[in-house]
């Protein structure tokens, strides 16, 4: 089963690599010494394998760590090691980001092309999953249908993340799944800051021209714990990008708040995905 690494995985990585360099010690003169394999060593500094806390313990007492950063440390492996609700779903969802969107504390999300999943009804899920996907049958589908299902349950949680969505107006304007499924859809935004006030929705409209969200969609990923610095993901069709640098995050964030600043309010946004709801055919 192949690991995907949460937060809690990614920060201990981060520590372990940070631990062996202060002990000025290369990836194979850490492997000699625990008579492990140099891609072991790296696959755990790289989130690449499950932790366990055994090996992490050796590690530790290599580096002498003492405690309580030791335990500490331990601690964390065993809590990077556990098994989400999204391993079940191997087979739907083939990167990290749903691990690393369910610890998230805020969610900003830009994205040109279609309601964020998070968002979406049922039907449009559907249509959506079923023209993106060449898939081999029915069966598939309504799997994926599930997973999405439980993935959104993120937003009924007592400590639910904010989520700010950006969407150009393209978005209401596309009649994903035909007439009815659109309009519901709408109607399902509309209601959005009545049903769920840790969401803001705002669209940018056609008048704004060339703008800052015209490289594609993305998200930053924010968490609760200053120690988890922020991802940026980027979805492609030739794979994933997780982006963590310093630099990177920034300019992301740049493109965020002048993607922001040139849609409208989230009032006025509301206002204009009902009217899309009301005209839709």
């Amino acid at each position: 089963m192949t690991y995907r690494p949460t937060v809690r995985g990614r920060r201990l990585a981060r520590e372990l690599r940070k631990l062996r360099e202060e002990q000025g010690l290369t990836l194979q003169e850490v492997a000699d010494r625990l008579d492990w394999s140099r891609a072991t060593v790296s696959r755990l500094e790289t989130s690449q394998t499950r932790p366990k806390p055994g090996d992490i313990a050796d590690i530790l007492d290599l580096y002498g760590v003492p405690s309580p950063d030791r335990d500490a440390l331990i601690t964390l492996a065993r809590q990077a090691g556990q098994r989400g609700w999204w391993t079940a779903y191997q087979d739907v969802f083939a990167g990290s980001y749903v691990a690393l969107e369910d610890e998230a504390s805020h969610i900003r999300t830009w994205d040109p092309q279609l309601v964020h999943g998070l968002l979406q009804t049922e039907p449009y899920s559907r249509s959506v999953i079923t023209a993106g996907r060449l898939l081999p049958g029915p069966e598939d589908i309504e799997r994926r249908i599930a997973a999405r299902k439980i993935r959104q349950a993120l937003l009924d949680r007592t400590d639910a993340p904010r989520l700010q969505v950006i969407f150009d107006e393209a978005v209401l304007r596309r009649p994903i799944g035909g007439a009815a499924v659109m309009r519901e859809q709408l109607e399902a935004l509309a209601n959005v800051g009545a049903t769920r006030p840790s969401v803001t929705i705002q669209v940018l409209p056609f008048t704004a021209r060339e703008h800052a969200g015209l490289d594609g969609r993305f998200t930053i990923l924010s968490y609760p714990d200053p120690a988890d610095p922020d991802i940026a993901y980027v979805e492609g069709t030739m794979g994933d990008v997780y982006l963590e640098s310093a630099e990177a995050i920034a300019k992301h964030r740049d493109r965020f708040e002048r993607i922001e600043e040139a849609a409208l309010s989230p009032e006025e946004s509301a206002h204009l995905i009902a009217e899309a709801a009301r005209s839709s055919p």
